[in-house]
């Protein structure tokens, strides 16, 4: 799934929306101490109550929000797994009777409970339900309506959410006339903030691939790779800062840990170009090829295809390795680079980094940034200096 897919089905979670069907709801309450199921419920999700519904639907939202390789991660199914995952699903996603397909996410859930103890009362939501996206009307003349013929991908989400003990509050009785203690017992369900969740089968351009499986991590950069490994049965991933630093990496292996500004504006510039001239969907990938390419046509002297390679394999074992461009790339328009100096803290875009020298002054290292309009600090314009 590349961002626009992920996108597209990420803003159709609202209420009212003939686009997304869900059919079922089924929550599942785990205990802490035990780490055993104390209840679960399933119900049709249209006899929630609005309240609930618009709930449920910010919590998959936000499931599904966030940066691919770094919050969102496609994973590939291992094969040949006992009690695979990928094979539990898509008998659950094929399942026409309720109950059947409980069972299927309750075995879910045991392979969760079996690889760790959580630290706190969870509930893991589990939902069925199918996505329609209409097809483009062949020509302007055409009757058919947009929604008369639609791709049709039908969908398992689960979610999993902590729970948190009531705030302690002090209310006042209108009819009593008196202050009195609120004594609330029963947990807070944070639908704010899910912990985990993934979505089967992956909808890539409009089509199921029931061999990848879509993984929401917690937290930025840090999937958890025991639940990839061990729940979900996938393929282990890397995250874009692990790709940034392989890369950067390389690239000082390559050269020895020194570039200019200018070569490295050069790099970054390349890398953009690259990204800019793909016809693919889907973010290219650089091999050692393509990073001894971009190393020369950066400005960057004595790089061979040897060199490039040894790199390769003496940073990741492996010179066969592609790096994504997107992974390694700061967002190129924006001020994504950050120069961190004991005196100051610089924000600048890779397509500036131009503009920006260290030079040697009086015996001293500093920053020069060249710029063509006078600068103004706290109201007051600075008076050019000749050296």
């Amino acid at each position: 799934m590349n961002k626009k897919d992920v996108a597209a089905i990420r803003k159709q979670f609202k209420i009212d929306n003939d686009l997304l069907k869900i059919s079922d709801i089924f929550n599942v309450y785990i205990m802490k101490e035990s780490s055993e199921i104390y209840h679960y419920q399933s119900q049709p999700f249209e006899m929630l109550e609005q309240d609930q519904q618009e709930l449920f639907m910010t919590n998959f939202k936000k499931l599904l929000t966030g940066q691919l390789d770094e919050k969102l991660f496609e994973l590939k199914f291992e094969r040949e797994v006992e009690n695979s995952s990928q094979l539990i699903l898509h008998q659950g996603l094929l399942s026409n009777e309720v109950e059947d397909w409980n069972q299927h996410m309750l075995s879910l859930v045991e392979k969760m409970l079996s690889y760790r103890q959580y630290e706190m009362d969870i509930v893991i939501t589990f939902i069925k339900a199918e996505y329609l996206k209409p097809m483009k009307r062949q020509s302007e003349e055409s009757e058919e309506s947009d929604r008369d013929t639609v791709y049709s991908n039908p969908f398992i989400l689960c979610s999993i959410n902590k729970t948190q003990d009531p705030k302690k509050e002090l209310l006042f009785d209108y009819v009593e006339k008196e202050f009195k203690y609120n004594v609330v017992v029963d947990p807070i369900i944070n639908l704010n903030t899910p912990m985990a969740g993934f979505l089967f089968p992956c909808i890539t351009d409009n089509a199921a691939d029931v061999n990848h499986i879509l993984y929401s991590a917690g937290k930025v950069n840090e999937p958890d790779p025991g639940f990839v490994e061990e729940v979900l049965n996938a393929q282990e991933t890397i995250t874009a800062k692990e790709d940034k630093t392989v890369f950067e990496e390389i690239v000082k292996d390559v050269t020895g840990d020194q570039l200019n500004t200018q070569t490295l504006a050069n790099v970054y510039e390349e890398i953009n170009r690259v990204m800019e001239d793909s016809e693919e969907e889907d973010t290219p990938k650089l091999d050692y090829r393509d990073v001894e390419r971009v190393l020369k046509m950066s400005g960057v002297e004595d790089v061979d295809t040897d060199k490039v390679e040894a790199a390769f394999q003496h940073v990741v074992d492996d010179e066969k390795y592609e790096l994504k461009a997107s992974n390694i790339l700061p967002k190129y328009h924006s001020k994504s680079i950050k120069i961190d100096t004991k005196v100051a803290k610089i924000s600048i875009s890779p397509e500036d980094l131009r503009y920006v020298r260290q030079v040697n002054f009086n015996g001293k290292r500093c920053i020069m940034i060249e710029v063509e309009e006078d600068t103004v600090i706290e109201g007051f314009k600075m008076i050019p200096e000749a050296f």
